[in-house]
């Protein structure tokens, strides 16, 4: 056995962390590129993408990053609540009896079953248990709302960037029906499905649009950045998604940070009955807010894209951050409260739970 195979398996992670850690500083410290001629202010010359003018920077040292790693690596899973979860036989038995009804169906993290004019909707599949290569990362601790096997016929997938915890290569292997799907992803992510036998595959910039059997998909800004590997950080672009069917404008926020793009948004793409919309993994905010929003910040970021009503996602899934496992939802409902919105208009799913859209979406 070599002396690596005797290194605890937490010290093995704390010292992989450390690495990451390292390289994601040295990153951050080194010449800054320029926009790239003809293109709009996020592609950058040297091939890479970043975020909308205006948007928060990271003020996250190497120590922080250090000792956020070592937190992660030292986390355990937590005691969930009865209420947080449908069974899985009775959030099946529930979508099953709206089959006839546009309905939304939380599976966990950002994942959604979107049932919209007839058409099924899968958005950010990450529907197994770890969020990263190789069987390391970030484990969930809640199973999905419908097991993957018992996914119904896909006939659109979204995905918002290719974080782990949002394009989980064995949920995309797994999915039946690879040459009738339509995938939709930002700039550059098609490769990741072409590569897997999807043949439907339509890469967007911000702004752009795709028409599929009548459901119009829109690309939008978002402040984040991608990355799966050591060498090709914001590579792929990244983006949140506006779903038009039957009448309805559908908001998903895919990961994203707070700025003044979500006006824009508004002005170019909602207003929308419904936004979906990012709460959780927030903190420590010196490494988080450059590409998380808080829940306070979600609710103001549902106010600028003028979004009638919200649920909050991207919780009470995955080991990810610092904050309490079940904070984000609670503070979600307190700061919409806070913020004089009407009762009913913020709104926390169980995962598993089916939602039909008609009252949602209603005036």
């Amino acid at each position: 056995m070599t002396e690596i195979g005797l290194i605890p398996r937490m010290k093995r992670s704390v010292i992989r962390g450390n690495l990451v850690a390292g390289l994601l500083f040295l990153a951050g410290c080194s010449s800054a590129p320029v926009q790239a001629p003809g293109k709009a202010w996020h592609h950058l010359n040297n091939g890479q993408f970043r975020n909308p003018p205006g948007s928060p920077t990271s003020t996250a040292t190497f120590g922080d990053l250090t000792a956020f790693f070592w937190r992660r690596a030292r986390a355990k899973p937590p005691t969930v609540p009865t209420d947080h979860v449908i069974p899985q036989a009775d959030a099946l038995a529930a979508y099953e009896a709206t089959a006839n009804q546009d309905t939304a169906t939380w599976l966990g993290h950002a994942s959604f079953l979107l049932r919209l004019e007839g058409k099924t909707v899968l958005t950010d599949p990450y529907l197994t248990k770890v969020a990263g290569p190789f069987g390391f990362g970030p484990k969930r601790y809640v199973a999905p709302g419908l097991p993957l096997d018992r996914l119904p016929p896909i006939d659109i997938i979204l995905v918002s960037h290719n974080h782990y915890d949002h394009l989980d290569a064995k949920t995309v292997e797994a999915l039946p029906g690879k040459e009738r799907i339509h995938v939709v992803v930002p700039l550059r992510l098609g490769d990741f499905f072409r590569e897997r036998g999807y043949v439907n595959v339509h890469e967007n910039d911000w702004f752009e649009r795709v028409v599929i059997d009548g459901i119009e998909i829109e690309v939008l800004p978002a402040i984040h950045f991608s990355r799966r590997g050591l060498f090709d950080r914001n590579r792929t672009l990244w983006g949140g998604f506006a779903i038009r069917a039957g009448g309805r404008s559908i908001y998903h926020s895919g990961d994203t940070g707070y700025g003044p793009i979500f006006s824009e948004v508004n002005r170019r793409s909602g207003p929308f009955d419904l936004a979906l919309i990012a709460i959780g993994a927030y903190k420590p905010r010196s490494i988080m807010r450059r590409s998380h929003v808080t829940p306070e910040q979600a609710v103001q970021l549902v106010d600028d894209i003028g979004a009638k009503r919200a649920i909050g996602m991207h919780w009470g899934t995955v080991e990810l951050t610092d904050e309490p496992h079940f904070e984000p939802g609670k503070r979600f409902l307190k700061a919409a409260h806070a913020a004089g919105w009407i009762e009913g208009r913020a709104r926390i799913m169980k995962i598993g739970e089916t939602l039909v859209l008609s009252p949602l979406t209603a005036s």
